[in-house]
């Protein structure tokens, strides 16, 4: 496949927009690229990672956390173009979910080791995702925080102790 074929995809991703054409090639060019046949399982549920998946091209099922597949559970079909596991090309993360190739899938596994040398190397990189995953960071915790303001507005304040007026008083046989 044409490295512009396998740019393509990066370009879609927020996480890679605003690098240089040479970043993007490089970054490729250090990727691997895998097949995987329909069933294959692509990454699976509390497995360790050490890269993430980019979904060049076919679809792949997100099965849910009972293992049924989507048209019985309401799973989730990934199109190309998705990234799977994305902190782990930075970090280790555990996977909280599986996915299976639904029909043959072509993709780029970017490994940690690889994107650390590339960071290492180009400063400008790691300052690029460092700033994005910042970014990240902040509107989650502005989320977190509106979701709190929420949840706070409509709190039910909680039943008060118990007291002489409040408490039954058991009918004793005379």
């Amino acid at each position: 496949m044409a490295i512009d074929a396998l740019v393509k995809p990066l370009l879609a991703l927020p996480l890679f927009q605003g690098l240089t054409p040479l970043q993007l090639t490089e970054i490729v060019r250090r990727a691997e690229r895998i097949i995987y046949r329909p069933g294959d399982v692509i990454i699976a549920e509390d497995e360790t990672s050490d890269a993430a998946i980019v979904i060049v091209s076919g679809n792949s099922i997100r099965i849910n956390d009972n293992g049924d597949a989507p048209q019985k559970s309401g799973g989730e079909v990934l199109p190309e173009g998705v990234m799977i596991a994305e902190l782990a090309m930075f970090i280790e993360i555990v996977h909280t979910t599986t996915v299976i190739a639904q029909g043959q899938v072509k993709a780029l596994r970017l490994a940690r080791q690889k994107m650390h040398e590339m960071m290492e190397a180009d400063a400008d990189l790691a300052q690029h995702f460092s700033s994005c995953i910042v970014t990240r960071l902040k509107l989650l915790a502005k989320d977190v925080k509106a979701v709190d303001t929420l949840m706070g507005a409509a709190t039910i304040a909680p039943p008060s102790p118990p007291t002489r007026a409040n408490v039954p008083v058991e009918a004793h046989p005379a």
